[in-house]
């Protein structure tokens, strides 16, 4: 985990800590070749530049979210975006993450994957990469 995170999971409650720590040390398990940062001001994991998948506090929990989740086809993301093909969840407590499926997820936004890198040179319009 990039020390940039570590910090950022530092500023939370300790709730929400443990709720980031798990997340965070899941996806560096699962992408082991993702670069992440922080990026408009929360912990991101690119694949060759293209967001995959990022966490942030927000009112109603720590939002897990997929830039590409909407075509996951998991009930298990509700939060849909409305103008790309991002999917979310909302994590209160740290026993509600079911590493399985989170596992499963990341496996898929790997293999799933709409071209975000790109989309102000398209004119925010999205590719599907693969």
């Amino acid at each position: 985990m990039q020390a940039a995170v570590t910090i950022y999971n530092e500023q939370l409650t300790t709730n929400h800590q443990e709720i980031c720590n798990l997340l965070a040390t899941t996806i560096d398990t699962v992408l082991t070749d993702a670069e992440n940062k922080i990026w408009h001001s929360h912990p991101v994991w690119f694949l060759d530049g293209n967001p995959i998948v990022g966490y942030s506090k927000q009112k109603a929990g720590i939002r897990l979210m997929f830039w590409s989740g909407a075509d996951f086809e998991e009930a298990g993301l509700p939060v849909r975006g409305e103008k790309f093909k991002d999917a979310s969840i909302f994590y209160n407590d740290v026993t509600e993450i079911d590493t399985g499926l989170l596992t499963c997820w990341l496996k898929k936004s790997r293999e799933i994957q709409w071209d975000y890198k790109n989309i102000v040179k398209r004119k925010g319009k999205l590719e599907r990469l693969k």
